[in-house]
C-alpha cells in the first residue's frame, strides 16, 4: 500500500544461461500430513529436485537421501497469506512457514524482479509474490494517498485499456477499490458501471478481478458487478439478518471468496494481537522496528464489538460454503509480515472455523481461488513448500507456532531462521546510545540567527511535499517587545493545509539523530513539554520511529493565551523511545489556515 522500492541484484550476462540450484532429496517419516484438506496418519512424504515425488512412499529410500524423523508431528503445505501489501521485509514471512504472499498493491518495479525470480526458479529465500501490482481506483480515491503516482481511472470505456496495462507490466490479477471513506476522510470512489466494465474487462484476459470495501453497501455493489472476490469484509456492531442473509446469498451465487482480513480489521477496532505478541517463540524473529509496528493497531482505544458483525459474517459465509481465505493485511499497523498469519488463523477459528478448515484458509483455499495449481496441497507434483510443526494443529490451531522446519522449493529454512533468531538477539542487547538530555531538558533554543538544539541535527519547517502534497509553512522568531508576555524563545508557526495529500500537514520538526531520519535513543526522558498559544485550533504533537511509516500522534488545543501542555510518552500509543527519529507539531489534516505560536519545548523525566 506504500511508496517503497526495492533494490534486488539480479545476475545477468549476455550468452550465458541461468540454472536453478538442485535442491536436496528428503524423506520426511511416519508423519501426520495436513494434505491442505484433511489429516492422513503415518505417511511418509518423498521430495526429490523441490517437488513432492510421493506423499505415501512406501519403498527403501536411495543412499542420498535425507532421513527426517515426523513422528509427534504434523507436516502442512506452506502456508499462503491471501492479502498482504509487501513492499518491504521480504524474506521475513517465510521464517514463519508463509511460502507464497497474495499481494494487493505494491511497487511494479519490484514486482516485476520477483516475478522474473520466480520465473527463473531462483526465489527460495523469500516467499512466492502474486500480485495486483497497481491497484484501479478513481483520481483522488483509495491508494492515491501514499505520496506515489498512479495510473487511475473514472470512466467504463478506459477500463480494458488500464486492465491490459496492468498485466502488461506483470500484474496477476486485478484489485478494484470501492471505497468512499468516512465523513472526516472521505475518497473519490468508482462508480458501478467502471466496477463492472473492469471486472469484465479482467475477465476477457481470464484473470480475477478482486474488490476492496469498507462498509455493507459496497459490499452488495461488488458482488453485484461480479467481483470474484472481496478482499475485506467491514468492522460493524450489528447488521439485520436480512443483510446478512442478502450478502452471503449473493457471494455464494456469485461463486466469490471473502478474505475477512481479521488482523487488520482488530488493528481498526484499537486491538492488539496479543496472543502472538505474547509468544516468544513467534517475536524473537522480530526487531525493535518490526514489533513496533505490530504493537501499534490504527484504533486510539480497544471496542471489540466492533468485530460482532465480520464474525458473525465469516461465519455464515463459511457455513454457506462460501470460500474462506486467510488473510492479513499485512504492511498496516497492527500487524506483521508472517506471524499476523498464525494471529489470522486463531481469529479465523474465534470466528466459528474449525481448525481444519483455518488450515485449509490458509492453504488449499487460497491457491484455488487465486487458480494457483502447484501449491496449497501435500500432494504428488506440487511444490515442496512445506510446514513442519510439533503437534496437531488441527485440533489446536496454536500448534501451527511450533515451527520445527520450514523448506521453500524443497530447500531448507531453518538457517534463515536461526540467523535471524540472533540478529535480532544481537539487535535487542545493543541498544543506541543514550542521548543526553540537558538537564532542564529543554530541546528548543530558537533565536532569530537559528532554530536550534543541544543535539541533533534541529528544527526544521515540515510539509506533506514528501508525499506530494501541496501544504505551505512559515516560521519565525516573534517579536517580543510586541508580545510582552510571551516566552524569550517562542517562535510563530503559519502553516496552509491544502488538498493534495490524504493526511495533509503542516508544521515544525525537531530530528534527534545526527543525520536525517536517523534514530535517536531518547529513553532519558518520557514526557514533552511545551508553550503554546493559537488560534483556538487542535494541532497534533507526531512522533516517528525507525523503520515506520506513520507517526504516532497526540492531539492538543490552543487557545488566546499561552499555556502548559505535558504530554507523558505513555500516551504515544506503543512508542519505543529508544528508536525516536522526528518529534513534530502539525496542524492539519482539516484544510484551511493556521497560526500557533510555541516555546519552551522540553523532554523530561518526570
Amino acid at each position: 500500500m506504500k511508496k517503497t522500492t526495492l533494490a534486488l541484484a539480479l545476475a545477468v550476462c549476455a550468452g550465458c544461461f541461468h540454472f536453478p540450484a538442485t535442491a536436496a532429496s528428503f524423506l520426511i517419516e511416519r508423519v501426520r500430513v495436513f494434505d491442505g484438506k484433511k489429516i492422513q496418519a503415518d505417511k511418509n512424504v518423498l521430495i526429490v529436485d523441490g517437488k513432492i515425488q510421493d506423499s505415501n512412499f512406501k519403498g527403501k529410500p536411495a543412499a542420498d537421501v535425507t532421513i527426517i524423523n515426523g513422528k509427534g508431528r504434523t507436516l502442512l503445505p506452506g502456508l499462503i497469506d491471501a492479502h498482504v501489501h509487501a513492499y518491504k521485509d521480504h524474506e521475513l514471512p517465510l521464517l514463519y512457514g508463509i511460502t507464497t504472499q497474495i499481494d494487493m498493491f505494491t511497487n511494479v518495479t519490484q514486482m516485476k524482479e520477483i516475478n522474473e525470480k520466480m520465473r527463473k526458479g531462483d526465489n527460495r529465500e523469500r516467499p512466492d509474490l502474486i500480485s495486483a501490482g497497481v491497484l484501479a481506483t478513481a483520481p483522488g480515491g483509495h491508494g492515491t494517498e501514499y505520496g506515489m503516482s498512479i495510473p487511475t481511472l473514472n470512466k467504463p470505456e478506459e477500463a480494458q485499456a488500464w486492465v491490459d496495462a496492468r498485466l502488461a507490466e506483470g500484474s496477476h490479477f486485478i484489485k478494484i477499490v470501492i471505497e468512499h471513506g468516512s465523513d472526516k476522510r472521505p475518497f473519490n470512489s468508482l462508480d458501478t458501471t467502471t466496477v463492472k466494465a473492469l471486472i469484465k474487462a479482467a475477465h476477457v484476459r481470464n484473470k480475477l478481478a478482486v474488490v476492496h470495501i469498507g462498509n455493507l453497501k459496497e459490499a452488495q455493489d461488488a458482488l453485484a458487478a461480479g467481483a470474484d472476490g472481496l478482499v475485506h469484509l467491514f468492522n460493524d456492531k450489528q447488521i439485520s439478518d436480512k443483510d446478512m442473509r442478502d450478502l452471503v446469498n449473493s457471494a455464494k451465487r456469485k461463486h466469490a471468496f471473502i478474505i475477512p482480513t481479521f488482523s487488520v480489521l482488530e488493528s481498526m477496532a484499537g486491538i492488539k494481537e496479543q496472543d502472538v505478541l505474547a509468544d516468544k517463540r513467534m517475536t524473537n524473529l522480530l526487531g525493535k522496528v518490526q514489533m513496533q509496528a505490530l504493537n501499534t493497531p490504527f484504533g486510539a482505544r480497544p471496542d471489540p464489538d466492533l468485530l460482532n458483525v465480520p464474525k458473525m459474517m465469516t461465519a455464515a459465509m463459511h457455513a454457506a460454503g462460501v470460500p474462506i481465505l486467510a488473510g492479513t493485511d499485512a504492511g498496516n499497523p497492527g500487524t506483521q509480515y508472517g506471524i499476523s498469519l498464525h494471529h489470522e488463523l486463531a481469529s479465523l477459528v474465534d470466528a466459528g472455523l474449525s481448525p481444519t478448515a483455518a488450515l485449509a484458509s490458509a492453504t488449499s483455499v487460497p491457491a484455488s481461488a487465486f487458480r494457483l495449481k502447484d501449491r496449497g496441497r501435500v500432494a504428488n507434483g506440487y511444490k515442496a513448500d512445506l510446514l513442519l510443526v510439533d503437534g496437531e494443529p488441527d485440533k489446536d490451531i496454536s500448534n501451527t507456532r511450533n515451527i520445527v522446519d520450514i523448506w521453500k522449493d524443497g530447500e531448507r529454512v531453518t538457517a534463515q531462521r536461526e540467523q535471524k533468531q540472533q540478529e535480532v538477539s544481537r539487535q535487542n542487547a545493543q541498544k543506541n546510545l543514550l542521548v543526553e538530555i540537558p538537564a532542564d531538558g529543554r530541546i528548543s533554543l530558537f533565536s532569530k540567527e537559528k532554530l536550534a538544539s543541544p543535539f541533533g541535527i534541529g528544527w526544521h519547517p515540515s510539509t506533506d511535499a514528501p508525499m506530494a502534497g501541496k501544504s505551505s509553512v512559515n516560521i519565525k522568531m516573534l517579536d517580543t517587545a510586541k508580545e510582552t508576555d510571551a516566552p524569550a524563545d517562542a517562535i510563530s508557526i503559519a502553516a496552509t493545509i491544502n488538498p493534495g495529500f490524504a493526511y495533509p500537514w503542516a508544521g515544525l520538526a525537531f530530528f534527534p539523530g545526527r543525520q536525517p531520519m536517523e534514530a535517536a535513543n531518547l529513553s532519558a526522558a518520557n514526557t514533552l513539554k511545551f508553550r503554546v498559544k493559537g488560534d483556538g485550533k487542535d494541532y497534533s504533537v507526531a512522533i516517528s520511529v525507525q523503520g515506520s511509516y506513520i507517526p504516532l500522534s497526540v492531539r492538543f488545543n490552543t487557545t488566546s493565551e499561552w499555556q502548559e501542555v505535558v504530554i507523558p510518552f505513555s500516551k504515544f500509543k506503543g512508542l519505543d523511545a529508544s528508536i525516536i527519529t522526528v518529534i513534530a507539531f502539525n496542524a492539519g489534516p482539516q484544510i484551511g489556515e493556521y497560526h500557533f505560536e510555541i516555546a519552551d519545548i522540553r523532554l523530561l523525566k518526570e
